[in-house]
């Protein structure tokens, strides 16, 4: 514990100036402060985000890209804004490979639907991984029941690890799709996506990379990664609900079908025949979430504004200390003990379910999120119904993790 201690010194992250950007962590939950330890669900919002939705509802609301009159003007500025933002921030190419979406489930939905759907035929294979959130394994299950082709699963191993060769070995002339998460939002695991696409990219098959988890904690340059899909959820990094984005490549984007009809990607209908209009129109029917996109354009403003060097390093000595702190519990055992991780930590603990272990950490004003967290072959894996699932942001302290200890040790006494 004291070299431990002696590495929270060193860090130069200013944690309680970044915790005085949130409004919400200064809250009591009956009556003990706030930790907030369920960041991998949802993370919370900074004040200039919640102002830039208050700004946009109070000043600007109205249909974008369809009016000349002020307001539209305004509104459509604002959000298209946010899509440059998002250029930037991963590094596209072109403003026409960033497609909003609802958020990640809805881009993998439509990577399935619009790219893998026309292209595959009986016989062809999709690849994924076993550690895969739900987002990314049902819709490939659709699209292979629709088409013929089969999903193919590469194996973790039990410390929650996919391991390159074990996914290039299942890689052959049938494979079409590799489609695998950054980091496992079940267990906290760090794939090595750049090695999966450049295999991938070297045999001609068509990657899509799951990003929900990795947004927050990582730098993601889609260009150094070389993915052909990319996909992520504004709620992950401390932007709005209902809204994400789809990083597709150009040059595949133009060539798919769109996924939805209706207004917005259209450039003119008759009841003959309907010509589409371009990126990234082309994948964004009717009126979006547009306070939504305004406030992710916010989110990224927020995070460039950061040290997120500082950040990412405050985020691993908190996975640091909670490891230890956790590890020195009697009866609980951590789950996914990859060598490279994101700040989550997953545990079950002997003799508590892990819904009454949750229940009872809350009345300590600790936010932990339980269950199969959309992942349940990896809960079946480790022959598990559920787990609890700490999930930690550069926000978070060292003491927020010792009052987790304790609340665990609480609810073994009452239960074991």
């Amino acid at each position: 514990m004291n070299n431990i201690a002696l590495a929270h010194s060193d860090l130069s992250f200013d944690v309680d100036a970044a915790r005085r950007q949130f409004p919400i962590l200064g809250r009591m939950v009956h009556g003990k402060p706030l930790a907030y330890l369920d960041n991998g669900a949802s993370a919370q919002r900074p004040q200039s985000v919640i102002d830039a939705v208050d700004e946009y509802e109070r000043r600007h609301h109205a249909n974008i890209h369809r009016g000349v009159h002020t307001l539209s003007q305004e509104a459509t500025a604002l959000y298209e804004g946010a899509r440059d933002r998002l250029v930037r921030f991963i590094h596209a190419r072109s403003r026409n490979e960033i497609i909003f979406v609802r958020g990640t489930t809805e881009a993998i939905n439509l990577v399935a639907q619009s790219y893998a759907r026309p292209s595959l035929q009986p016989g062809d294979e999709v690849l994924i991984t076993h550690l895969e959130h739900h987002a990314n394994i049902v819709p490939w299950q659709m699209v292979c029941e629709q088409t013929g082709a089969k999903l193919v699963v590469a194996p973790m191993d039990a410390q929650g690890e996919v391991h390159l060769d074990a996914v290039v070995a299942l890689m052959n002339p049938r494979t079409k799709i590799l489609a695998c998460a950054h980091v496992s939002n079940a267990l906290g695991t760090v794939l090595p996506v750049r090695r999966l696409v450049a295999a991938a990219k070297a045999r001609g098959i068509v990657t899509l990379i799951d990003g929900a988890q990795a947004i927050s904690h990582m730098p993601v340059d889609v260009q150094d990664l070389g993915c052909d899909f990319y996909a992520f959820s504004s709620h992950k990094m401390y932007g709005p609900t209902g809204v994400g984005v789809l990083y597709g490549r150009e040059q595949l984007l133009e060539r798919m079908p769109p996924w939805q009809g209706g207004g917005e990607m259209i450039l003119a209908v008759t009841f003959a025949k309907t010509t589409y209009n371009a990126l990234p129109n082309k994948f964004e029917a009717g009126t979006p979430n547009i306070s939504g996109g305004i406030g992710l354009g916010a989110a990224v403003d927020f995070l460039s504004g950061l040290d997120l060097g500082q950040a990412h390093a405050h985020e691993s000595a908190l996975l640091g200390h909670a490891t230890a702190v956790l590890t020195r519990i009697p009866g609980l055992r951590i789950i996914g003990t990859a060598a490279n991780k994101a700040s989550l930590v997953s545990f079950a603990v002997a003799g508590v379910h892990p819904h009454d272990l949750g229940t009872i950490l809350d009345e300590d004003g600790i936010a932990v999120r339980t269950g199969h967290h959309c992942a349940m072959p990896v809960m079946d894996f480790f022959k598990l119904p559920a787990t609890a699932r700490a999930s930690f942001a550069f926000y978070n302290t060292f003491d927020e993790i010792d009052r987790l200890g304790a609340g665990i040790e609480r609810a073994r006494k009452l239960f074991v």
